[in-house]
């Protein structure tokens, strides 16, 4: 068994990364829900463009699959867990520091938003933007760190695919 010293820069990295986005994820999100349930608000305008909204997402991204039964919780919650576990052995083997930061958001985020499903049942949103007539769905700091991790990777991805070809040619 490897000691703590043993493991890779990278995985350190992806690991606090993830660590710190669940405790902003979950502090955020017991922060939002007291001001917002305690005050019997569902939607607080905040500006023109963004509310702070109280959406109890059941589904996966964006609602889909909202309506299914309470199994699919739990097979998410077990997805999610996986995802996470699998993003940071894959750690260990990295040598990108953006790869390893990529890493720990989308596997912070998959957690983050696991322990809501856990905890309430559905997944805590809050951040409605809106512009004129397009209205984005409401989402959390774990959905952005998903995202954020896999513009992260994509971008990596191109990027070292360009670096590649320079390489060849």
């Amino acid at each position: 068994m490897r000691r703590p010293e043993d493991l890779s820069v990278m995985f350190r990295l992806a690991l606090i990364v993830a660590v710190v986005l669940i405790a902003a994820d979950q502090a955020s999100k017991v922060w939002l829900i007291g001001v917002l349930e305690a005050n019997g608000y569902r939607t607080l305008h905040v500006t023109d463009f963004f509310n702070l909204a109280m959406v109890w997402n059941q589904g996966i991204s964006f609602g889909m699959l909202g309506d299914t039964v309470e199994a699919m919780r739990w097979v998410l919650v077990v997805f999610a867990v996986m995802v996470a576990i699998a993003l940071l052995v894959w750690a260990r083997r990295l040598t990108s520091r953006l790869t390893g930061i990529a890493a720990g958001l989308i596997a912070g985020g998959a957690v983050g938003n696991a322990i809501d499903r856990v905890n309430y049942g559905a997944v805590a949103d809050f951040f409605d933007f809106h512009l004129g007539g397009l209205h984005w769905p409401a989402f959390n700091l774990a959905d952005s760190g998903i995202t954020i991790g896999v513009l992260l990777l994509i971008y990596d991805a191109l990027l070292r695919r360009r670096q590649d070809s320079k390489l060849s040619s």
